[in-house]
């Protein structure tokens, strides 16, 4: 079951945490749907006036989301070119559409909306992608190592780690991954692709395992750096955030905020960095909100949350 992180935090940085105005028409976005927990809770928060818009770049999330939607808000969705539209009898109408958060201005001129009062980015994966076999996600149990959100797009890692040099593998992992032994793992993925192309996440996790000494670093297994920048890679995670933070606050009205939560340094960096330089973004948080104690014993995974909020001012 996917349990969001740092909700009653992103309720305060998006101002939602007060009582709702019946006469209100704010639009907030999720703009990564994932296991909907933040979008449930953001979705309660709000009046039946107002709009909720939850994407997500991954069809299949969208897919186990519209069903389960449905049932949770007791309403029927309507399909259109957008995506599916939700108006529960009590609550605020749903927007939910299969597209990338860097999306989000051209989404919003389909919607004929001018600008918005919050975004959300949760830039983890759900729980569902993480035990998602048949993509790689978990490498606990062997499946397709494809690591891509939507698997239309794009190359998969299987692909990536089949054409790429010994050079481009091993920075990819030492960059994206941090993975002190980046050199080693490539040299040996080039030396067994010569023989056998490695197509599943097991393949992949076996050779890293009897690479790197110590199979479980502490809680972390020694196969997760890899995967995490194999992931990164063929998303072109760190692609799509620059481009966001470069363009979202612009879709923000005046006094509109951004709230971003990271898992990842490389991510934290460039989200914090955007937030001081963008001229149209005034810091909330000068350090990043973290999980108190009392959430890292209920959710281990919040550990390496970190949220950063800022606000939409005058140029």
């Amino acid at each position: 079951m996917h349990v969001p992180v740092l909700v009653d935090s992103v309720l305060t940085g998006l101002r939602l945490d007060g009582a709702r105005d019946s006469s209100s028409k704010r639009v907030i976005i999720d703009g990564t749907l994932g296991g909907g927990g933040h979008a449930i809770r953001i979705g309660s928060s709000l009046a039946p006036s107002e709009t909720l818009i939850a994407m997500d770049r991954d069809p299949s999330v969208i897919e186990r989301m519209v069903p389960f939607l449905e049932s949770e808000l007791e309403t029927t969705a309507e399909r259109s070119e957008i995506g599916w539209f939700l108006q529960p009898i009590q609550g605020c109408r749903w927007i939910v559409c299969a597209e990338s958060y860097c999306a989000i201005p051209d989404l919003l001129h389909q919607l004929g909306i001018s600008s918005v009062d919050g975004i959300l980015l949760d830039l983890g994966l759900s729980s569902d992608q993480l035990q998602d076999a048949q993509r790689g996600f978990s490498f606990r149990t062997d499946g397709p190592l494809d690591l891509r959100f939507d698997s239309s797009s794009g190359i998969s890692a299987a692909d990536f780690l089949r054409i790429r040099t010994e050079k481009e593998i091993a920075d990819t992992i030492y960059q994206f991954g941090e993975e002190r032994f980046s050199r080693r793992i490539a040299r040996a993925i080039v030396e067994t692709r010569q023989a056998q192309p490695i197509e599943t996440s097991k393949q992949l996790a076996d050779l890293i395992h009897r690479l790197v000494p110590g199979r479980i670093h502490g809680r972390v297994d020694s196969a997760t750096r890899t995967f995490q920048a194999l992931r990164i890679a063929v998303n072109r995670e760190l692609e799509h955030v620059e481009q966001a933070m470069q363009t979202l606050p612009q879709c923000l009205a005046m006094g509109g905020r951004l709230a971003v939560i990271s898992f990842h340094s490389l991510e934290d960096r460039i989200v914090k960095h955007a937030m001081r330089e963008h001229d149209l973004l005034h810091v909330i948080t000068k350090k990043p909100i973290v999980a108190d104690l009392a959430e890292l014993d209920a959710n281990p995974r919040s550990r390496s949350a970190k949220l950063r909020v800022a606000e939409r001012m005058d140029a």
